[in-house]
């Protein structure tokens, strides 16, 4: 699929193109597979070569380091593209290049461009309850429930099926999760009720998904990470907060509210689903708890009134 290369094993339909798919991209999709990494790294990773053959109009394995600092250097300066989104493009192409190509360069041929940290936007209790309230139909307010009841990811809803939510022991089984990890999370009673209804609702009834696809829900595959965005930007739209919504800030959300309401990183880490403690501890700068918890040292000025 490299754009330029015509000695392909075949070619596939890209729009009305049809776009030559060479050994490497092969070689590349079973490497991606052997190290379980999820659809979206897939895609993404993908993305980043396709990108790279199209801006030299030649196949990524006959460019040269020299060559992948200028297209790196032009992501920057001539596409303004924010250094997380280049950090990743440059992940996708270390990955061709040392791992499926073996190339003997070494790490700083390649080098990662220093990362941004912002902190994600954080919506109150409250407005959260008003996005619930927003949401235009009943589908997509179980939907907005779950994530927030769940800190689960997009994808994560999506493919939720009907034998995860476990009442018995009022947990929700998260399978093959970011990194093909499972996990459980505590199902609140709220949102358990609300399933209820959700599932008294839809005709017929599903045999595997929570969430069906389809025009009218009858599917016999479930929604598409699509639907889960589309219930959160129209229900953001109806409601009146007037801050950036996605999915996943539902999810920093869920951890913040539970880190505010006194639950501990090493919870919430296990929650989420996160491999690494310090992903989790972002949360500390989110939360009005431990924000809050300092007094400023201009409160213990003694000034002159003016």
């Amino acid at each position: 699929m490299w754009t330029g290369c015509n000695y392909g094993v075949k070619a596939i339909s890209v729009g009305h193109k049809e776009v030559p798919v060479t050994h490497y991209e092969k070689v590349t999709r079973e490497e991606i597979a052997r190290r379980n990494y999820s659809e979206g790294t897939t895609r993404a990773y993908l993305r980043a070569l396709h990108d790279l053959a199209g801006y030299f109009q030649s196949p990524p394995e006959r460019l040269t380091p020299d060559q992948i600092r200028q297209y790196s250097a032009h992501l920057i300066t001539d596409r303004k593209l924010s250094g997380n989104t280049v950090n990743q493009m440059v992940g996708a192409l270390r990955f061709f290049y040392l791992t499926v190509l073996n190339k003997r360069w070494r790490g700083h041929e390649l080098p990662y461009p220093k990362k941004s940290v912002h902190l994600p936007v954080i919506w109150s209790p409250q407005e959260i309850a008003s996005l619930i309230d927003a949401a235009p139909t009943p589908f997509y307010r179980t939907i907005l429930m779950t994530l927030y009841a769940t800190g689960m990811r997009r994808a994560e809803v999506a493919a939720l099926k009907i034998s995860d939510i476990d009442s018995a022991r009022m947990v929700v089984h998260v399978q093959e999760g970011k990194g093909g990890r499972d996990r459980d999370i505590n199902l609140s009673p709220v949102l358990l009720e609300e399933l209820r209804q959700h599932y008294r609702r839809l005709r017929p009834k599903p045999a595997v998904w929570l969430f069906p696809g389809g025009t009218h829900h009858t599917a016999d595959t479930p929604i598409s990470e699509k639907v889960v965005w589309h219930a959160c930007r129209r229900a953001a739209e109806r409601c009146a907060v007037n801050k950036p919504l996605h999915p996943h800030t539902i999810r920093h959300c869920f951890a913040t509210h539970l880190l505010e309401g006194g639950a501990d990183l090493r919870t919430i880490q296990l929650l989420l689903g996160h491999a690494d403690l310090r992903e989790t501890m972002v949360y500390i700068h989110l939360s009005q708890r431990h924000v809050g918890a300092t007094a400023s040292p201009l409160d213990a000025l003694s000034l002159a009134a003016k």
